[in-house]
């Protein structure tokens, strides 16, 4: 830990120890009380040695109205979450320097085998009623949370007998009337009649062009995929049955599908006259009306799960069956990767590819009280998935990636053990993943030298431990550490649509050890009297990383090298004496390094492809009457990364957000702004990793969505 680390965290635990403290991101919801579903358990989260926190409905409600998405609500209250691209993709988007798991009830929206990074955009925020997060690496999901986890909580099923629901009208506006106005409609209606009940609900969300604070339209990422420009279409149905007073079944399903309109192609920063703010020699890339060839991007996730929770023999019994589909559409071009003389002459050929994967998964806990050992809590299970992915190539029908099938099963056991009229909690468990990967004969592109590759099936077993301590002196404060590992696997599809040599198969040439990375932490809170707060240590490594590397051709390849990451998160916030007003702040300080040549030293600091920057949060809300106000701000800072992979330094910006909402006799209206007073600046992603005039996006300008929502 650098000087400058160790000098922040005594400032950090000093003001602790003054009381000036809290986790400012839970918009007034005591975390400690509630039963994250996430880590599965019904113990709260003041037993369990995690940093962890609650984005309630409506603080989602009030981010959603701002920026738009759920991602972006997470990016602006997490400290530790790298700024959003502003775009359909997330690769690159991080929680404390790894990538986070997307989860919709438990179920992984992630395509791991093939990473399209599409995750955060798998349904409506309408149908969200609250977000968990967990942070720091961990198994508790199975594959993925390298990074922590993002679970989705959906709306529940209606409280009482009879009808109700709730209905959504926004618009949202920019610098130009025109192309730049949206609108959303949505409509949720329950019904409960007895032991039965059922909801259903659609959401439809047309973007117009986004611009930035110059007036200029933001250029589209039509390869990767764009928010902007885009219509969006979720469907969302809960059907529950009571079967007996401690035994229910949930049955939820949910298609998400956000489709580009293609009105728009790229034009690039060398093409646009430089204007004040602007870097001399890196212009923001622009867009201006034309025809997308083929397909625009766009991104289809179905996901139907079947949930019985009962109590059984005095323990919680759950069990949980899942399918999920997605489809990835990426655009297109005549990219050299996908030339082939025998079918079209060199430079001719037009295609574009689709990530396409089906998972079926089952998972099964049952958690109580070890019997003769009152104040032990165990928890049993066991996870089973299977998640086949391709990527195909729409226009000729070839196959970049094989069909690779991905099958896992997954015991675990878990134990938490009140001490001391549980002033004291020692926790713990472990996971034994099985996993097998299974590819056929496939033969590689023409530009890769139409390779002939042998199939096979390689598998890895990896024991996953966690423990950790809970130590709570007195109501409100709370100290604890932890050690948790978590794992993915690397990116298999990157590496087998690759492959350039003659004579290998899958099982020699493929090395699917796991990326396993631990999370070390150490925590404090104070949550008593008008002062909540929370400060947090956390150290990781993994021996064999993944680091995204751009290659010549312009694309990011798959590099295993060994990295490390320290952060510290600090988040504070005050009651004051003005009654409604609340004043919260955070701040997070992150460093990575890897090791480039092998050599074992970690010589070399990530970059902004691999994780996120310094960050200082600052916020205001006010309750009075009828009336609610939120001001925030986001100080991302500069960093010199001469020393880094790429070597971009990050001039840094601020930006600052509004929103007012008043409650009417039917329902409130709302106006959020984004980036109240216009900042220009570079997004940190293209910023930091695209140092090319090609593709280096402006932030979104201030951007204004006013909304009605009413419930019934």
């Amino acid at each position: 830990m650098s000087s400058q680390a160790a000098r922040l965290a005594a400032v950090s635990l000093l003001t602790l120890a003054c009381a000036t403290a809290a986790h400012a991101q839970s918009g007034g919801t005591d975390v400690d009380q509630v039963v994250i579903t996430a880590a599965r358990t019904s113990l709260p989260a003041s037993a369990l040695p995690l940093t962890v926190d609650v984005i309630n409905n409506e603080t989602l409600g009030q981010q959603v109205a701002i920026g738009g998405s759920i991602v972006d609500a997470i990016s602006t209250l997490s400290p530790s979450f790298s700024p959003t691209r502003q775009k359909l993709s997330g690769s690159g988007e991080s929680l404390r320097g790894r990538s986070p798991l997307y989860a919709i009830n438990g179920i992984p929206q992630s395509t791991p085998i093939r990473d399209g990074s599409r995750d955060g955009y798998t349904i409506d925020p309408f149908f969200i009623d609250r977000v968990e997060l967990i942070y720091g690496s961990n198994a508790l999901q199975g594959i993925g949370a390298t990074g922590g986890v993002v679970n989705q909580v959906t709306v529940g099923p209606p409280l009482r007998d009879g009808a109700s629901g709730k209905v959504l009208a926004q618009t949202t506006l920019a610098h130009k009337l025109g192309d730049a106005v949206g609108g959303k409609l949505a409509g949720l209606v329950g019904w409960r009649e007895g032991d039965f009940d059922a909801t259903v609900g659609v959401a439809y969300d047309a973007r117009g062009a986004f611009y930035d604070a110059h007036g200029r339209r933001i250029g589209m990422d039509n390869t990767q995929g764009d928010v902007q420009d885009s219509k969006t279409l979720s469907v969302f149905g809960r059907f529950g049955w009571q079967i007996a007073e401690n035994t229910r079944l949930d049955l939820v399903a949910n298609r998400f599908e956000l489709k580009g309109d293609g009105d728009y192609v790229t034009v690039t920063g060398t093409a646009v006259a430089p204007t004040d703010g602007n870097r001399a020699a890196r212009l923001p890339t622009t867009s201006m009306r034309g025809v997308v060839p083929g397909i625009p991007a766009a991104n289809r996730v179905e996901t139907v799960s079947a949930q019985l929770t009962s109590d059984l023999y005095g323990g919680n019994f759950t069990a949980q069956l899942f399918f999920n589909r997605s489809r990835d559409t990426f655009g297109g071009d005549k990219n050299a990767t996908f030339q082939d003389v025998s079918i079209a002459p060199n430079g001719t050929l037009f295609d574009q590819s689709s990530n396409r994967s089906r998972k079926l998964g089952a998972r099964v806990n049952y958690e109580r009280t070890v019997p003769g050992i009152k104040d032990l809590t165990a928890t049993v299970g066991v996870d089973a998935l299977t998640d086949t992915t391709a990527q195909l190539l729409v226009a000729t029908g070839r196959a970049w990636v094989p069909p690779t099938k991905f099958e896992s099963v997954a015991p675990f056991v878990q134990g938490n053990y009140a001490l001391f009229d549980g002033k004291l909690r020692l926790a713990g468990g472990v996971r034994f993943e099985n996993v097998q990967l299974k590819v056929d004969d496939f033969t590689t592109l023409a530009f890769y030298g139409s390779r002939k590759v042998g199939g096979g099936n390689p598998d890895f077993k990896a024991t996953l431990a966690n423990g950790g301590v809970v130590f709570e002196p007195a109501h409100g404060i709370r100290f604890y550490g932890s050690y948790a590992e978590g794992y993915t696997v690397p990116d298999v599809g990157r590496i087998l649509r690759a492959i350039n040599v003659a004579n290998v198969d899958v099982d020699t040439y493929l090395a699917v050890e796991p990326i396993v990375s631990n999370n070390r932490e150490l925590g404090a809170e104070y949550k008593r009297g008008p002062f909540d707060a929370s400060v947090a240590y956390f150290w990781s490594k993994s021996k064999l990383g993944q680091l995204l590397v751009k290659n010549a051709g312009g694309i990011f390849d798959v590099q295993r090298q060994p990295v490390a990451i320290e952060g510290l998160e600090v988040n504070v916030k005050a009651r004051t004496p003005v009654p409604g007003l609340e004043v919260s702040t955070g701040y997070a300080r992150l460093r990575g390094k890897t090791d480039t040549n092998a050599d074992g030293t970690l010589d070399t600091y990530l970059d902004g492809a691999n994780i996120s920057p310094d960050r200082l949060n600052l916020a205001a809300d006010y309750q009075t009457g009828k009336w609610g106000f939120r001001a925030q701000v986001q100080k991302f800072i500069s960093r010199n990364m001469q020393t880094a992979l790429v070597k971009d330094d990050f001039e840094g910006y601020t930006v600052a957000d509004a929103f007012v909402r008043y409650e009417l006799p039917v329902g409130a209206v709302s106006l959020g702004v984004q980036n109240l007073f216009d900042k220009q600046y570079l997004t940190y992603y293209s910023d930091t990793s695209l140092p090319t005039k090609d593709k280096i996006y402006a932030g979104r300008g201030r951007t204004v969505t006013l909304g009605w929502e009413a419930r019934f």
